[in-house]
């Protein structure tokens, strides 16, 4: 038993500094990271920091940055024997300034995304594990795929951003976890979500459609858990803000980890949002979570 993490593998490039050059101009880089990325390998990445057992189902090229990212996947501990092989590996350019500002260049070809024949390449895992979550930015019919699975298997599903409209009733209604960052929130409601109140009536709104846990971004403010009968809200950690990049992904495994060893959904928002906050003091997307620690209500 464990969580089988269903996302995006790929080959993460951050590069910081002071501000972007001017046209025709240059600017010093002031660090460069280049390892392992992707939102489903990073969430699978902070699972394993938080002792959680992981096989990941993703797709890396045929490549040898492919085989790169397997060998470190490996190395951190994921199980990748339902990663499949084919085209060429997602390559993901993060460039962040001074002011922690964020510009995300993607190259992720087609043969990068995941399929609902990939998904059910990995039934077994699926189907033996006590938790999936599933990242929503892949495609419809390989998100729909997962989610089903692991309902079907009993599994808690755990749905990580948004789908098309069309399938939103669907999803929801095989999903027991769903988080959305703010832009997510905000196509979830039809608008903005900007305020605590806000959120909490989109959340209830969620949970009356299939979830027992809705974890909703609110900008500037923080993050709202909501479940059956209550939420809370956790403001924006005081930290030092130098990549955004991962907060969501570290979220989503300390969520994960703290609910499957049975923390209450006001406890576990509490270790998402100091996931959350740990990795956002450090450049690239990849999260450090092993000192994080968790009582369990």
């Amino acid at each position: 038993m464990g969580v089988v993490v269903v996302g995006q593998v790929g080959r993460d490039v951050a590069l910081r500094t002071e501000r972007l050059p001017d046209e025709g101009g240059t600017a010093p880089v002031l660090e460069r990271l280049e390892r392992l990325g992707g939102k489903g390998a990073n969430q699978a990445v902070g699972l394993v920091q938080l002792r959680v057992p992981v096989s990941l189902v993703g797709v890396v090229g045929d490549d040898a940055q492919g085989a790169a990212m397997l060998a470190e996947a490996t190395a951190d501990g994921v199980d990748v024997d339902h990663v499949v092989r084919r085209g060429g590996t997602a390559l993901l350019v993060t460039h962040v300034d001074a002011r922690a500002r964020r510009r995300l260049f993607e190259d992720v070809p087609d043969s990068a995304l995941l399929t609902a024949a990939d998904v059910e390449r990995a039934a077994a895992a699926i189907d033996a594990a006590d938790t999936v979550s599933v990242q929503l930015q892949q495609p419809v019919d390989a998100v729909l795929a997962a989610a089903h699975r692991g309902w079907r298997a009993g599994a808690r599903v755990v749905a990580d951003g948004v789908v098309d409209d069309g399938a939103v009733d669907e999803l929801l209604a095989t999903v027991h976890v769903l988080r959305a960052d703010a832009k997510e929130a905000e196509l979830l409601a039809g608008e903005p979500v900007g305020s605590v109140d806000a959120a909490r009536a989109v959340a209830g709104d969620l949970l009356g459609r299939g979830p027992e846990v809705v974890a909703l971004q609110i900008p500037g403010v923080g993050d709202l858990v909501a479940w059956p009968g209550g939420d809370r809200t956790y403001p924006l950690a005081d930290v030092e803000t130098v990549d955004p990049t991962g907060a969501g992904d570290a979220f989503v495994a300390a969520l994960v980890a703290a609910l499957r060893d049975g923390a209450t959904p006001s406890a576990a928002g509490e270790l998402a949002t100091r996931a959350a906050a740990a990795t956002v003091t450090r450049l690239g997307g990849r999260p450090e979570l092993t000192r994080l620690t968790h009582r369990r209500p």
